[in-house]
This record gives structure tokens, sequence and C-alpha cells, in this order.
């Protein structure tokens, strides 16, 4: 039981560790001088939203570790390992280094890794995969903004 709640406790730390870093790189002046579509959600819905996604995302993976022997969790694992890289590598680029177009290449990987790890946690857990979801829907929703926005913006 002990070593299942610290593990619980490890996988949302590893989620919520992408989401740290990713906070380091936050809007500024830069964001606020772009054009954005009128569909653009406010600044004050994105951190509640990333922390229930990070919270489903980590239970998802937990699942997914606790329910099957190493060499049926490995690749749902590592997907997800990957797939968390490039989740905070996202707010870098765009945010960080100021490259949307970039962003985007990273946020069209991401969504393929997403939609990987979806699947491969479903075949270990269908509670995993369902966690997944939301996620999955939320960035499909951000490839359109970042690619609304980077459209919107080139040549500025």
């Amino acid at each position: 039981m002990k070593t299942t709640v610290l593990a619980l406790l490890g996988w949302l730390a590893l989620s919520f560790a992408a989401g740290f870093v990713g906070s380091r790189f936050t809007p500024s002046e830069w964001y606020q001088q772009l054009a954005k579509p009128s569909w653009t959600p406010p600044g004050a819905v994105f951190a509640p939203v990333w922390s229930v996604l990070y919270i489903m995302m980590g239970v998802a993976a937990w699942l997914v570790w606790r329910n099957g022997e190493f060499s049926r969790v490995a690749t749902p694992l590592t997907l997800f390992i990957v797939q968390l890289v490039l989740n905070a590598l996202w707010s870098y680029f765009f945010f960080g280094l100021q490259k949307p177009g970039l962003a985007f290449l990273d946020i069209v990987v991401l969504w393929v890794l997403i939609v990987l790890t979806l699947i491969t946690f479903w075949r270990v857990s269908a509670a995993a995969g369902v966690l997944f979801i939301p996620y999955l829907a939320w960035v499909t929703f951000a490839s359109f903004l970042n690619f609304a926005v980077w459209r919107m913006n080139t040549g500025r």
C-alpha cells in the first residue's frame, strides 16, 4: 500500500514537474501585443485547466504503472515521459523563444504522442485512457489556437 501511494505521488510530481518547467516561460509584453483570435480564452483559465489535466495525467500514468508488468507498461510509460518533455518545451518555444511556428511544430508532435500514449494506456487500463481524453481535447484546442496566433502574426 505504501509503495502504491508513493508511486501515485511520484507520477503526480512528474506530471506537475512538466507544468513547473513550462510555467517558467509565461506570457510577456510580447504576447500581449500579438494579434489573437476572438476565441482565445482569458489568461485566468489556463492555470486551473492545466492543474486538473496534470492531476489526470499523473493518475493515468499511475494506473498504467500499477496494472501491468514491466514489459507491458514500458512503452506506454516511455511515451508518457516523452510527451511530458514536449509539453514543457512548448512554453519555452512559444513564450521563451517567442517562436510560435516552432511551438506549433512542437504541439503537433506532442498531439501525436498524446494520441499514442492514450492508445497504449487504454490497452493497459481503460480508466487511464479515459483520463487522457480531456488532455487530448485541450491540446487539440491549443493546437488550433497556436496555429491561429502564428498565422495572424507572421511577418510582424
